[in-house]
């Protein structure tokens, strides 16, 4: 048999959900408000279904033959006399068998002497035989088997087909409820009395009856009083009137004259016929360069109106060399392989301050040399001040070069680094774009001088992974333009990380008034040096401006880049570059762009396919304006015109570096014809204007080349 089998013939378990327990046979038997153990069906007494424990009941005596006699003929019944019988032997002569038992049918579970029940096998009415002693009505009533069989089939039978399904309603939830064990009982609660408040006191209230009553007979009968129609009228007469007639008439007032005043001179005015009329020149610019009145020169170079610069003239350092302006051989040997092998202008005026230990505020053409102007000194002088120490692992930087973009940092870099590898001294990149963990190693093996952007400078330091304090020389190339990306602020908190008394050097094309602020803060005393003569004059850049339609754009573009030589493009947004880039290059023309979508990897190796030869057009927006550093391009076309006359100066420069000839084209539509104008004239640059269609010979001349075929 299995385990989980319960053998057969095991006594009937009944549940009684009253009680919410499952009871046996002779418990479910016993009478309602009886209990197996005597307890109650509920523990609260508020509970519906609460019983009070019941106390055990004496026990009953069982009736004599007498009193049943007695008892039955009080009802009317007669009943057999039970006296002969002979008692049990009960207490006291007692019978103490069952009334079952007395009437015959008693417990059916004796048998008699063969085993057998007592009225086993035999008929129902035979089995239960009571003679006279049974109320005849019962033989009345009609039999089980004589009653009519019950049909419910003409009963209407209950639709349930809308009533919703029990699985489909949501389960209650009576999580939320409280105990109800928990909750006190009504019986257990404390009487609320209220015999401790005190009683107020009204005693001191004066009675109402008590207070004196109200006299109104002082108060005006409204009778009394006087009617309106009652009224005396008003009367002015009694006024005095006022009198007039010291007054002056008007007609005998005298006439006023202005002739003792005194009369206002106008002729210091310039007469309006002196003045040059629109006719006579191309545009308002050209009147304001004839009167000496430049608007722009309010706010233009504020920081040179106020600290006078020292103008170098090429002629002044014609016969210098690096040498002689106090560098050392191995860096003079290293600047002659690079191909400096003769001081610029903007060189020889800063090298010798720089060594002296003086700020320095320069300012000079993009392609002027500014690079080894700041480089080559900030070499030699930390070469001196760690004149006979020891270098250590993991020393902290003594050099720090700022600037705008990752792609002037690299530039700058390229052009420090071989400088200082002449002499020992050890540079690094830090610049934001690429993982940082080149940069933490580098740092943690020591370096001399940090080339970088102030992003991930900052960041650097921040993180405790830069050290500044040891800063001996800071250089800010550019220090205007990153001011204009948003640096100002960054570049003050880390000059102030920087050692006290370190050295400040600012370079840059244009110096405005974004970089005022830093040279009244930092600068103590600046040495002001600008390259004199760098006009159009004697420039090495050839300037034209092409006017033409929209539509024709695309066809002068293709025209324009289809040559042997290096093409730099600028755009102004990056969608536009690199549609210009699939543009050229389904011309066949090879190309690529240059934007800030791009990653850092992919930037660099664009970049080094112009470099190398690879493709001969560039398309670059503005973020390469200040960092394009290739020597022979020779043409800048500007797809679209710059809005400042700095971002035109920038771009510009990206050709004819270091003395090499070089063409600059900006593409501008009729009606930017004006604006062109004025900017040009900011930026004291003079360019003609020519209209020009597809195919016409100009761009073959403006270009330097011959005319190509060029698929249509």
């Amino acid at each position: 048999m299995p385990k989980n089998k319960k053998p057969a013939g095991g006594r009937a378990q009944n549940f009684e959900p009253r009680y919410g327990k499952k009871t046996s046979y002779q418990d479910a038997k016993r009478r309602p408000g009886q209990s197996s153990a005597g307890t109650p069906g509920s523990k609260s007494p508020g509970h519906r279904g609460y019983r009070p424990e019941a106390e055990e009941a004496p026990r009953k005596n069982r009736w004599s033959a007498q009193e049943r006699a007695g008892r039955d003929e009080a009802r009317g019944i007669r009943s057999q006399a039970r006296d002969d019988r002979a008692p049990r032997g009960g207490r006291d002569g007692r019978d103490d068998r069952s009334p079952r038992e007395q009437r015959g049918y008693g417990n059916d579970r004796r048998t008699d002497a063969g085993g057998r029940r007592p009225y086993e096998g035999q008929p129902r009415d035979d089995r239960r035989t009571f003679g006279d002693a049974r109320p005849s009505y019962r033989d009345d009533r009609p039999r089980r088997d004589d009653r009519p069989a019950r049909s419910f089939d003409d009963r209407p039978r209950r639709d349930f087909s809308d009533r919703p399904n029990r699985d489909d309603r949501p389960r209650r939830d009576f999580s939320d409820r409280p105990n109800r064990d928990d909750r006190p009982r009504r019986d257990d609660r404390p009487a609320r009395s209220f015999d401790d408040r005190p009683r107020r006191d009204f005693s001191d209230r004066p009675n109402r009856d008590d207070r004196p009553r109200r006299d109104f007979s002082d108060r005006p009968n409204r009778d009394d009083r006087p009617r309106r129609d009652d009224r005396p009228a008003r009367s002015f007469d009694d006024r005095p009137r006022r009198d007039f007639s010291d007054r002056p008439r008007r007609d005998d007032r005298p006439a006023r004259s202005f002739d003792d005043r005194p009369r206002r001179d106008f002729s210091d005015r310039p007469n309006r016929d002196d003045r040059p009329r629109r006719t006579d020149g191309p545009s308002r610019s050209n009147w304001a360069a004839e009167t000496g009145a430049k608007a722009h020169q309010d706010h233009v170079d504020t920081v040179h109106e106020r600290l006078q610069a020292e103008a170098v003239d090429a002629a002044s350092v014609a016969q210098s060399s690096f040498s002689d302006l106090g560098l050392g051989d191995n860096i003079v040997r290293q600047l002659d392989a690079l191909g400096a092998a003769s001081p610029f202008p903007i060189q020889a005026a800063t090298i010798p301050p720089i060594l002296e230990g003086k700020d320095v505020l320069a300012r000079g053409r993009t392609g002027s040399g500014k690079t080894i102007a700041f480089g080559a000194p900030l070499v030699e002088s930390i070469l001196r001040s760690q004149a006979g120490k020891r270098r250590e692992f993991g020393r902290s930087p003594k050099a720090l070069i700022l600037a705008p973009t990752r792609e002037l940092a690299l530039q700058i870099d390229r052009t420090v680094q071989p400088i200082a590898r002449s002499v020992g001294l050890f540079t690094t990149q830090i610049y934001g774009g690429v993982p940082q963990a080149r940069q933490v190693g580098a740092l943690k093996k020591g370096v001399d001088i940090i080339i970088g952007t102030p992003g991930r400078i900052e960041d650097l330091q921040n993180q405790g992974k830069l050290d500044l304090s040891e800063v001996q020389i800071v250089v800010l190339d550019e220090a205007d333009h990153m001011s204009e990306l948003g640096f100002l602020e960054p570049m003050q908190r880390i000059l102030r990380l920087v050692q006290d008394g370190a050295q400040k050097l600012l370079f840059s094309a244009t110096l405005d008034r974004e970089v005022a602020a830093l040279v009244d803060e930092f600068l103590v005393e600046p040495a002001v040096y600008e390259v004199a003569g760098e006009s159009q004059d004697t420039s090495t850049i050839d300037h034209r401006v092409l006017v033409l339609d929209h539509r024709d754009k695309a066809e002068v573009l293709n025209s324009l880049v289809d040559r042997d030589g290096k093409t730099l493009v600028f755009s102004r947004t990056r969608a536009y570059a690199e549609m210009l880039a699939e543009q050229f290059e389904d011309v066949g023309i090879p190309a690529v762009a240059l934007h800030g979508d791009l990653n850092q990897g992919k930037r660099t190796r664009n970049l080094q396919r112009l470099t190398d030869g690879k493709v001969r057009v560039l398309v670059a927006t503005d973020v390469a304006a200040r960092g394009i550093h290739v020597d022979d391009i020779d043409l800048v076309v500007q797809a679209d015109a710059p809005d400042e006359y700095k971002t035109y100066l920038h771009r510009s420069g990206r050709t004819g570096r270091a003395g090499r000839t070089g063409t600059v084209v900006t593409l501008i539509t009729r009606q930017r014809r004006r604006r062109m104008t004025e900017m040009l004239e900011r930026a004291e640059i003079e360019a003609p204007f020519d209209d020009v269609r597809p195919g016409d010979d100009l761009l073959e001349e403006v270009s330097g080349r011959q005319a190509s075929n060029v698929d249509a």
